[in-house]
């Protein structure tokens, strides 16, 4: 049984593929800050704060994780590192971007390197110099893009990961409907999961409309108003878990009550978009080619007015990945790769009409890891 972590083994080979890649540059080694990246090579999840946070790779694969003081057992108990560097606080009377240069010229990068960033970031009041300011006459290579290309197809071990992320969120969508009545208010509905639940990562399993409500669900990325149902409303939803820091997309179009003639017409449009973006989708073609037969099915139908978004969009570590079934996206689909399946009718007045599955490719086609009701009946809340 494979089991719901990610593996040392695994995070090994992941560093390997990486270093190949900066060794194929001709770069001493790599500096990333960005924290889904780190996570992704060494396991070391963090929140992103004033104070700097770094992880150094160099030219042999040697990693350092360079931390505040305060992250430091974190850092040693939640990472495949071979060594972690601390600097006391931000912004000290020396600034911990002078702290990093210096361990980067014990590292032996001093003259060409990859990076992520030109130096750290935050909203969180930090305020530093860019390391091309401090290392001059250093060459920087973007090296960024690589990695999230290396999170496009999952290896069994992440599928299994989002397979529970979606059995969660499943779960956590039958609590959703099953106090969805009129007169509920968005905030108030909200039920434990029980102890069995364990996300090992930085968010619960969660089921809302995020403001997608009667007439509001008609907007594709509303937010929370605490609205009240009322008998007829439209209600989209979304549910989900994050599993040792990996995430699913289960979304469902569902109906305070009998739902109307027109209703039901932009439900079965919208339910049959889903079934062809599913039945396009298989490994050898451009993502493009799905979102083409889509707008295909849009002009057929005289759809075009209620359009707003494209069909969907890789997930694993975050929310949104490479690559998009888009128009302007020719990245080829594999096998391993997830897509969210979400083409979404969005009816002024009438409301939002929008599935979301989950879906992994294989060798062949798809295969669905979310599996809540599609069809309308079972979607009417009492």
């Amino acid at each position: 049984m494979t089991p719901l972590t990610i593996s040392k083994d695994e995070y090994s080979r992941r560093r390997q593929t990486f270093m190949t890649h900066i060794q194929e540059q001709k770069l001493q080694g790599a500096v990333l800050f960005n924290p889904t990246s780190i996570f992704y090579l060494v396991g070391f999840h963090f929140i992103p704060t004033e104070r700097p946070m770094a992880l150094v790779l160099d030219a042999e694969g040697k990693t350092r994780l360079f931390v505040p003081r305060l992250e430091v057992e974190h850092a040693e108990q939640a990472s495949y590192v071979d060594t972690v560097v601390s600097y006391f606080e931000y912004p000290g009377e020396k600034h911990p971007m002078q702290h990093l240069v210096d361990m980067l010229q014990q590292a032996g990068l001093q003259t060409a390197f990859g990076v992520d960033a030109d130096g750290y970031a935050s909203g969180w009041g930090y305020r530093g110099p860019r390391l091309s300011e401090l290392i001059p006459a250093a060459t920087f290579t973007f090296v960024g893009r690589y990695i999230e290309e290396m999170r496009m197809a999952k290896t069994a071990e992440e599928i299994a990961l989002i397979r529970e992320s979606c059995r969660w969120g499943n779960l956590a969508h039958v609590l959703l409907q099953k106090y969805s009545v009129a007169g509920a208010k968005e905030i108030e509905m909200i039920a434990t999961l029980g102890p069995l639940y364990k996300p090992a990562g930085s968010a619960t399993a969660f089921a809302g409309f995020r403001g997608q409500i009667g007439a509001n669900s008609a907007l594709p990325h509303a937010v929370t108003i605490n609205a009240t149902l009322q008998p007829g409303d439209t209600l989209v939803t979304g549910a989900a878990a994050d599993i040792y820091g990996y995430h699913s997309e289960l979304e469902r179009t569902m109906f305070v009550g009998e739902p109307s003639a027109e209703q039901r017409r932009f439900f079965e449009l919208m339910l049959c978009a889903q079934d062809l973006a599913i039945a396009t989708i298989k490994p050898g073609i451009p993502c493009s080619a799905v979102e083409t037969e889509m707008q295909r099915y849009y002009r057929d139908h005289n759809l075009a007015p209620y359009l707003r978004h494209h069909t969907g969009h890789n997930i694993g570590l975050m929310g949104h990945e490479l690559p998009f079934l888009d128009l302007g996206d020719n990245t080829i689909i594999e096998p391993g790769m997830l897509f969210t399946v979400e083409p979404g009718l969005y009816v002024e007045g009438l409301g939002g009409f929008r599935h979301s599955d989950t879906v992994v490719v294989t060798e062949t086609g798809t295969e669905s890891l979310t599996y809540y009701p599609r069809d309308i009946d079972s979607l009417i809340c009492g």
